[in-house]
């Protein structure tokens, strides 16, 4: 997804990465690349998005202790996603839930 602009985030997002199936749907869908940059704008912050209370727990650990991170996001009438920043905060992707 070529131009995006993020916000200044918590932490490094690294490298940014999309499946083959976000990138195919974010270039047809212009609904669905804004909820895509609106979600690595929340992530980048530290909002997990739609995550348990004790996932919430252990993203502001790893976050603190170096560790991966995970946030998932939901918007009606778009696919969930999820956002993965790596441990070493070299890269962040963006996938679908089945594309793990």
């Amino acid at each position: 997804m070529p131009g995006i602009s993020l916000e200044p985030s918590r932490f490094p997002l690294g490298v940014m990465l999309f499946t083959r199936g976000v990138n195919d749907r974010a270039a047809e869908d212009k609904a669905f690349a804004a909820f895509v940059i609106e979600s690595l704008n929340r992530h980048g912050q530290g909002d997990w998005g739609d995550m348990c209370e004790e996932d919430r727990r252990e993203n502001e650990l790893s976050l603190k202790e170096g560790y991966r991170l995970l946030s998932a996001y939901d918007k009606d009438g778009l696919p969930k996603i999820w956002i993965i920043t790596e441990a070493d905060r070299s890269a962040t992707t963006v996938l679908f839930p089945d594309e793990y």
